[in-house]
């Protein structure tokens, strides 16, 4: 049951009054809204799950397509984070048939955002060929299952491929499996939630050096500063799971992002990435002509200045507007001898001062 926070925000979204809004934010790094089974068999939740990725912002909806007999044995154990059901009847209670899957594709295709899932079996890769996916995920689970990663590699499709519980032998064996494929690895935690001291950014130098690839970032904290960081260091791709409630039932659902907070983290992603790409040169000085005018200081006679005086600290003071001999240059003009009469109070300028002259 969603709670009523989230239920009231679930309608505000999809209000048929309600304008998208249009982001001018550079748009180079790929944000994977992971739904996962957070429709908890409903299907109706997995096509607004899909909608409500879109409206945030996401570039990807991203599934999990789970064939029960296909991968797993009936008495395999639950995560202790999971125990109301076995996964097995999860899976069997959850899972969608081939036609629904076709049908959320389409739907996907229709509001315009890519679909995307993770298969668990070598069925569920012949399912997602025969509905027309673009990309696969490689769960965290899967990266030591080889015949997996082969079969996706014959589909010629790009890979993500996440690192949550792999050491670097079993990822580079992973990478080796799917070489010559359009991979991008992905930093991850199988923590749920992940705390902040084992987010593992430094991970994401080390995948770089080592695949010379693309990188990216799972995220399972429940705040969007991995995330953001994340960009920060070059990640590409930003997965984080959303939910309509963290009230709903389900694995995923309680440490998910809720709608506002994963908004939030688009944005921030986005602007993040604008940053980056639009580096600024300090030396522009005309993106600040107007401010220098009004804000820095220049050089005033703080008393009478007459014609041939030696200029000494104590007759100059410091003043706005900065259109005159900047406060920078007073060791020039100090020493120097004054060419014409200057009132107190009055900026000073070149014709004021005999510029290399001394009576030093």
């Amino acid at each position: 049951m969603v709670s009523l926070s989230g239920w009231a925000l679930f309608q505000e979204l999809f209000h048929p009054l309600r304008t998208p809004q249009v982001s001018n934010y550079m748009n180079d790094v790929l944000i994977i809204a992971e739904v996962g089974s957070v429709h908890d068999g409903s299907f109706g939740n997995a096509l607004k799950l899909a909608d409500l990725a879109q409206e945030l912002g996401a570039d990807v909806v991203k599934y999990q397509t789970h064939i029960a007999e296909a991968e797993t044995l009936s008495n395999a154990p639950s995560p202790g984070y999971f125990s109301a059901e076995s996964r097995f009847d999860y899976f069997n209670r959850t899972g969608f048939s081939l036609d629904q899957w076709k049908q959320i594709k389409n739907h996907c295709d229709s509001i315009g955002i890519e679909f995307a899932s993770s298969p668990f079996s070598e069925l569920a890769v012949d399912w997602l060929e025969e509905i027309g996916i673009d990309r696969y995920k490689v769960p965290s689970g899967e990266v030591t299952n080889l015949p997996l990663l082969a079969k996706l590699k014959s589909t010629g499709k790009p890979i993500l491929l996440s690192s949550g519980m792999s050491n670097w032998e079993e990822l580079d064996a992973a990478v080796n499996e799917l070489d010559q494929t359009d991979l991008t690895v992905l930093q991850c935690t199988s923590m749920y939630p992940c705390p902040v001291q084992r987010v593992g950014l430094n991970v994401l130098d080390e995948m770089q050096d080592r695949y010379h690839c693309p990188i990216g970032f799972s995220d399972h904290t429940q705040t969007n500063y991995a995330a953001f960081s994340a960009v920060s260091k070059g990640a590409r791709c930003i997965e984080k799971h959303l939910t309509f409630s963290n009230a709903m039932y389900g694995s995923d659902a309680p440490l998910a992002s809720e709608p506002e907070d994963f908004r939030d983290m688009v944005k921030g992603v986005r602007e993040i990435s604008t940053m980056l790409a639009t580096p600024v040169d300090k030396d522009n000085i005309e993106d600040f002509a107007d401010m220098k005018f009004i804000f820095q200081k220049s050089i005033v006679a703080g008393t009478d200045l007459k014609r041939g005086e030696t200029v000494t600290e104590a007759m100059l003071c410091y003043k706005k507007p900065g259109s005159g001999i900047s406060a920078a240059d007073f060791r020039n003009i100090i020493g120097a001898r004054v060419a014409q009469d200057v009132p107190e109070g009055q900026l000073l300028s070149d014709a004021d001062i005999e510029f290399g002259s001394s009576k030093n």
